[in-house]
């Protein structure tokens, strides 16, 4: 494998085209595209500032490096990355890839991030500024994610989620097989227009959630005091712990609770409109 060591690139395509390549230290500058069409790529403490310099890479590894804001969209069509230890400061990283690794990265503006990927995995990541991050995404595993920004994981599938805190209105719309454990998610309108939504041991918060929504699944979950109106429309089956402050117009299934508030039924709700609401004191 070659090594480059201490040393500045900048304009187009630097390194175009590389393989078996030990970058060390290394800075890529303005310009664009300096690791376009490479493969078998280790990047160690390097800094990125000039746009698109990983398209078209496949295997590749990149630890304790900095991509500044100039590397704006850095990695598009690319496959089996692994990134550890590493700062991210570039908007719209991540598009059309497949079977991507992070373990310890912040994203500190994580705008159109994640967009039409396939096997994601994330441990101890976080991402700020994060409007319409995992855009139609499937196969993600995540643990151990904290994230500020709405819109999210829209129209994705095959999603399993732990020990994380999310921060995000209408995140989960029209997305599918989406399981998550031991985690807080705070925003309105959640999961509407799911299918096969489940959430085990989780808190949940502001207006209107988990509404539309098809084969929904809550075990042991807590609604916060904003989290009203829930489960409009929704076929299912939920326990949670504590006081429902209201519920509008479930559409089937079952819904237990230690407390519920308000229930509204209405001449809108739709068929066959046979959910079972029960307070546990009373069953």
């Amino acid at each position: 494998m070659k090594i480059i060591e201490n040393q500045y690139f900048e304009g187009e395509r630097p390194l175009y085209y590389a393989k078996d390549l030990l970058l060390k230290n290394v800075t890529i500058g303005t310009g664009e595209s300096a690791l376009k069409e490479t493969n078998n790529i280790t990047s160690e403490e390097c800094t990125f500032d000039g746009k698109y310099p990983f398209w078209i890479t496949d295997n590749f590894k990149i630890n304790n490096c900095t991509f500044k804001p100039g590397a704006r969209a850095a990695i598009w069509y690319s496959r089996n990355m692994l990134m550890t230890n590493t700062i991210v400061d570039a908007p719209k990283m991540f598009r059309d890839c497949h079977n991507l690794k992070l373990d310890n990265v912040s994203f500190s503006d994580a705008q159109e991030t994640f967009w039409h990927c396939h096997g994601v995995s994330l441990k101890n990541c976080s991402a700020e500024n994060a409007p319409y991050i995992f855009m139609h995404c499937s196969d993600i595993e995540i643990d151990g994610y904290r994230q500020n920004g709405n819109y999210s994981f829209q129209y994705c599938k095959n999603i399993v989620i732990r020990n994380s805190e999310l921060h995000t209105k209408d995140a989960f719309w029209n997305s599918e097989n989406v399981t998550i454990y031991n985690s807080t998610i705070i925003g309105e309108y959640l999961a509407w227009h799911s299918r096969n939504v489940t959430l085990i041991n989780c808190t949940i918060g502001e207006t209107q959630p988990l509404c539309y929504a098809e084969n929904l699944k809550l075990e042991n979950c807590r609604l916060l005091p904003d989290a009203d109106l829930a489960f409009e429309y929704s076929s299912v089956n939920a326990t949670i712990e504590g006081k429902i402050t209201s519920i509008k117009n479930p559409k089937s299934g079952s819904i237990t609770a230690d407390q519920i508030g308000e229930i509204i039924l209405d001449g809108n709700i739709k068929p066959p409109a046979d959910c079972v609401i029960t307070e546990k004191s009373t069953r």
